[in-house]
This record gives structure tokens, C-alpha cells and sequence, in this order.
């Protein structure tokens, strides 16, 4: 499990494509090293990986042919940053929401609007995500917990304060970016619950 709270950003370095798969080789800040152990899960861009190998702070992860392409990760290159977090232990603090590191979908960058203290970023809504997608609920994007703000029929938007610009890859997005998106779990239960509660009436 994760919370949607980035730890820290890492550096793609090296990419190896083998049979089915692909290793990505990332540096990681020195903060999220300690006890970090082969077997670790650590979300990259919300989706949750796998440790296979560590060398110092370049740790490798293997992703398989369905991760590349249902996620942003198949489309990052050498020198790309992403978002981490190592996987949440009983009794940490939820300070966003419960996410479970499995991407649903992609939505790609709008529209960018800049005010004197906030950034708002417009993006695509998937029509099969678009039920679990309301104003005030929680999403992750590219695995930040955030708070939605406008619905409108095809496209959503957030609203980011400078400290999650400035501690999140979203702070250098451009248009036409795709993002991670993970619908929240409880939403998704209630409404598909409801969704088979009333198809059996």
C-alpha cells in the first residue's frame, strides 16, 4: 500500500530490454535508501515495482510487457524523472490517500492555468474512469494523492499548491504529457457495489 505522498524524485539512468520485459535502472535519493532491501516494493509514478538489484543508490526494477504499455513508464527516457515512494508500514501517517500502485489509465495534459499561488492542470478523463471521477474526491497522478477539482464530461482538473510543483515531476510537465491515473479503491468499491446492487434489481 502507499499513501500518494512523493518521497522523492529519481533519475531514469540506464534502460535494459530483454525477452518480455524491460530492467529500469534509477538513482535514487539518498534519503530512501536506508533498508532498502531486494524485494521492496517502490511506486514509480504510482505504479508499484519491484527491487531486483541495488549497486549503491542505481537500483534496478523489472517491468513487464503489461506495465509498459497500460503506464507512462514505457515512454521514459534516459534522464527522466520520476516520482517515488517506498511502500507504507503499519503506523506511518496517511497524509494523502490509501493507493494501491495499480495504474488504471493514462490521461494526457490539457491545459495548464497559472495563478499567483496555485497551478491548475486539465487532463483527459478516460470514458472508463470517468464514473469513478468526481469533484472533491481523490485521484493519483503519476502516484500523488490529490483532491479533484473540476469534472467536466471528458477531462478533470487538480490544483497544486508550489510544494507539490517543486517536490513532484509535475512541476516540469508539459502539455500533451501522459500521466498515471489510479482511481481511489473506496470510490471504486462504492460505486461499482452500487453499480451490481442495481443491475440485480
Amino acid at each position: 500500500m502507499f499513501t500518494g505522498i512523493v518521497q522523492g524524485m529519481g533519475t531514469l539512468l540506464e534502460t535494459i530490454d530483454k525477452t518480455d520485459f524491460r530492467t529500469h535502472v534509477v538513482a535514487l535519493p539518498a534519503d530512501m535508501l536506508p533498508g532498502l532491501a531486494l524485494g521492496a516494493s517502490v511506486a514509480h509514478n504510482g505504479c508499484c515495482l519491484t527491487v531486483t538489484h541495488i549497486e549503491g543508490d542505481r537500483v534496478s526494477f523489472d517491468l513487464m510487457q503489461e506495465t509498459l504499455r497500460v503506464t507512462n513508464l514505457g515512454r521514459l527516457k534516459i534522464g527522466d524523472s520520476v516520482n517515488l515512494e517506498r511502500a507504507a508500514r503499519f503506523g506511518d501517517e496517511i497524509g494523502g490517500h490509501a493507493m494501491s500502485g495499480h495504474i488504471m489509465g493514462v490521461g494526457r495534459l490539457l491545459e495548464t492555468q497559472d495563478s499567483s499561488h496555485n497551478r491548475t492542470l486539465w487532463f483527459e478523463l478516460p470514458a472508463e474512469l470517468s464514473k469513478y471521477v468526481f469533484s472533491k474526491g481523490y485521484i493519483g497522478i503519476d502516484g500523488i494523492s490529490l483532491t479533484i477539482g473540476q469534472v467536466e464530461t471528458d477531462r478533470f482538473a487538480v490544483h497544486l499548491i508550489p510544494e507539490t510543483l517543486q517536490r513532484t515531476n509535475l512541476g516540469k510537465i508539459r502539455q500533451g504529457a501522459l500521466v498515471n491515473i489510479e482511481i481511489d479503491p473506496q470510490t471504486q468499491a462504492i460505486v461499482d457495489t452500487v453499480e451490481r446492487v442495481m443491475a440485480s434489481k
